[in-house]
């Protein structure tokens, strides 16, 4: 059926046991004796031991991913985004079926290719050539078909000089085009794709990102992990957000990244700025007699940022900067500081500066921003913060037409006329 899901994911669990050593570097033979007569003394409610202090378990039990459900239709390129540790990577080698989910089970409707981390399925012994039809046989390819695209995939892989080489002399970069290349061009219905290509340059990301759109377009299903935002974006229609193994969003990329560049930001700010910075005592926006961390301006319009920070020294000199990035991919859109801007030397030196940062003319297209702030003193850098502060820009149709502007491009609005020559 062309509507049935070719991967389906039920209620999809996987744990880890985790064993912890003693704090001490040697342990001797009396301890051994100490640890085996009192054990029986030691025991938690689980029948786990513990450490001498009775505070962690020698053994604990960890899920890496719990209770994860989904569905994947034909043709579809999905984002898989979330935290170093949210479960991304135990995710794909579950559908990779290279280890087994400890709970749930996942239905896979045709061959997988994966790519899950430099080497992932070659032998360091064989050679280039080698490995390209080791791979296509456990593909399930046969040595026709593997034949048929033998020299699209070294081209692509720009490996011909080192082919009748053994992989285990390749570079990272070299192991990694040729990896790709096998599981790109040898029809996989799925294909699963790791952070793993970040290890390749700037021009072989770019020549994957349009293999991957080439091979969505031929109706072949596309899993792509990355924590580069903007690659999810052009690539993705549809976005999995896997936050602490659990599944905490999906549903249209641009949604997805949303609430994962906000729950970042969200976890960075719940944090008091005291217990975090040194020198930065207070960043807000200042509106009226009111002083907050999110702020809404129209298109165009004007904010100010009031800066606090502590000086290591006196000094005649304080420095701020900003940075302000697109929430939804982190893509910064402007920046800059007041030592740029000729901000002017201080007639007598301060311990503690106040700064007032005032941003006129916001021509930003609508949506959320995030500013990164930054301090210094004299011509060093003290401290910086991500994230800080959050920057909604809102609409206030600039046309005065009734009909709300079509400002979705790029990060800055810039007003247009347009005049009908006849």
């Amino acid at each position: 059926m062309p509507d049935e899901a070719i991967i389906v994911v039920e209620g999809l669990g996987k744990k880890y046991s985790l064993r912890h050593q003693r704090d001490q570097r040697y342990v001797a033979l009396r301890d051994v004796l100490a640890e085996k007569a009192t054990g029986l003394f030691r025991r938690n409610g689980r029948g786990s031991k513990l450490h001498a202090a009775g505070s962690m378990p020698l053994k604990e039990d960890f899920w890496a991913l719990r209770n994860v459900s989904f569905e994947v239709r034909q043709g579809e390129v999905v984002g898989i985004i979330g935290r170093n540790g949210a479960g991304k990577s135990t995710l794909l080698k579950i559908l990779s079926r290279i280890t087994d989910p400890t709970e749930g089970r996942v239905i896979l409707r045709g061959r997988v290719a994966s790519l899950l981390e430099v080497g992932t399925g070659f032998h360091p012994e064989l050679t280039g050539r080698e490995n390209i039809y080791l791979n296509g046989a456990i593909l399930g390819m046969s040595r026709a078909e593997i034949r048929k695209k033998f020299d699209e995939i070294v081209a692509f892989a720009e490996t011909e000089k080192f082919l009748d080489t053994p992989v285990k002399r390749y570079s990272s970069g070299m192991y990694v085009r040729l990896a790709f290349a096998v599981a790109a061009h040898l029809e996989p219905e799925i294909l699963v794709i790791d952070e793993v290509l970040a290890v390749g340059d700037a021009e072989f990301q770019k020549k994957c990102l349009g293999k991957m759109r080439d091979v969505s377009r031929s109706g072949r299903t596309v899993l792509f992990v990355s924590h580069q935002m903007g690659s999810v974006r052009a690539l993705c229609s549809k976005g999995v957000f896997l936050r602490t193994g659990s599944l905490a969003s999906i549903g249209p990329v641009d949604e997805v990244i949303h609430s994962y560049m906000a729950s970042i930001d969200v976890d960075d700010r719940s944090e008091p700025l005291a217990t975090k910075a040194k020198y930065l005592k207070q960043a807000v926006f200042i509106n009226g007699a009111n002083e907050q961390t999110r702020q809404a301006v129209a298109i165009g319009g004007d904010t100010t940022i009031r800066v606090v920070f502590a000086l290591p020294r006196p000094s005649r000199f304080p420095v701020v900067g900003l940075i302000a990035r697109r929430m939804e991919t982190g893509e910064a859109v402007f920046g800059s500081n007041s030592r740029v801007c000729g901000q002017p030397e201080l007639s007598t030196p301060i311990t503690e500066a106040k700064i007032d940062v005032r941003l006129s003319g916001l021509n930003l297209v609508p949506g959320f921003y995030l500013l990164d702030v930054w301090v210094g003193c004299d011509n060093d850098d003290l401290e910086g913060i991500d994230g800080l502060l959050e920057l909604e820009v809102v609409d206030n149709n600039p046309y005065g037409t009734g009909k709300p502007p079509f400002t979705n491009f790029g990060a800055c609005f810039v007003p247009m006329r347009f005049e009908a020559i006849y």
